[in-house]
């Protein structure tokens, strides 16, 4: 018995050093230069150790922006972006003969590149001196007034941003939705149809219950997705964000180290630990909440 459990711990010492090495090792290293104030990146030099590197980023007002545009992000589009991919899915699962075409048409944005999608989107919603754009347009038919949705107000670059984001993450989220519905068990479902159930009865009694591991599977990679977010912001707003007042949290974490506001690696470090500290609060909140309503079969 030792020698096999020393033989299964050799199969694993490469993935465990690999793991050390690219993820533990670098936490635990931003853990420690978030309490080294003054940290100079030249000279590998500081003046003390303390808190002041999260005093300061949690009363810099750009840092506080960043978390008030990551929440919304993550509030508005996970939420969103799962209903009406599981309502896609629903949909593409009942047309069997084109499936496979709608499957391939859904999950062409998905390897799209992020920065050229943006540019898409700037076109459509960004004001020029030679068109409004066809949002703009689309207001204007109605009859509605035109918004500079890309350097306007700060609630119509947030509903960019957000619809961008439900944009990109939808195609991933049809894809396993639709393998997760196409596995439920039919006779589930021929039961129901003999005993007269509603089809809304059978969405809710069968299929949500039957396909919960995978909603909550993409619920929380979602969360931990949209509070990542920092691409999707520079192709809409460019790389000032900190001036469109657009920025996020992995964007702030960026400025700090390579930005305009560059080389300040423990405010960095400090902002990176704060981010880590929220998703892992949100993701063992998911857990907690998917022991009574997720049902593995």
């Amino acid at each position: 018995m030792e020698n096999r459990n020393m033989k299964a711990w050799l199969y694993l010492l490469p993935a465990i050093l690999f793991l050390g090495f690219f993820l533990v090792y670098p936490l635990v290293d931003v853990f420690i230069y978030s309490f080294e104030e003054g940290y100079n990146s030249a000279s590998q030099t500081y003046f003390g150790v303390g808190t002041y590197n999260y005093s300061y980023v949690l009363h810099d007002p750009y840092f506080l922006q960043a978390v008030k545009n990551t929440f919304i992000l993550v509030i508005f589009t996970v939420p969103i972006s799962t209903a009406i991919a599981l309502l896609i899915s629903v949909g593409l699962t009942s047309i069997k003969p084109l499936k496979e075409l709608f499957q391939t048409i859904y999950f062409l944005p998905y390897v799209t590149n992020t920065l050229a999608v943006g540019l898409v989107f700037m076109i459509l919603f960004k004001k020029t001196p030679y068109t409004d754009g066809l949002a703009n347009l689309i207001i204007g038919f109605f009859g509605g007034n035109s918004v500079d949705f890309i350097d306007g107000p700060y609630w119509a670059k947030m509903f960019v941003l957000c619809f961008y984001t439900i944009w990109v993450v939808l195609p991933f989220k049809i894809l396993i939705l639709t393998s997760a519905l196409a596995s439920v068990n039919e006779q589930f479902y021929n039961a129901a149809k003999v005993d007269g159930t509603s089809k809304w009865r059978i969405f809710t009694k069968i299929t949500i219950p039957m396909i919960s591991p995978m909603l909550f599977y993409l619920i929380i990679t979602g969360f931990i997705g949209a509070f990542k977010a920092y691409s999707d912001a520079v192709a809409l707003f460019g790389t000032d964000l900190n001036a469109a007042e657009m920025n996020t949290i992995v964007g702030y974490v960026y400025d700090m180290l390579y930005g305009n506001s560059g080389g300040y690696p423990s405010y960095a470090s400090a902002a990176a630990i704060i981010l880590f500290v929220i998703v892992l609060t949100i993701t063992c909140i998911n857990l907690l909440v998917s022991k009574k309503h997720v049902h593995y079969a």
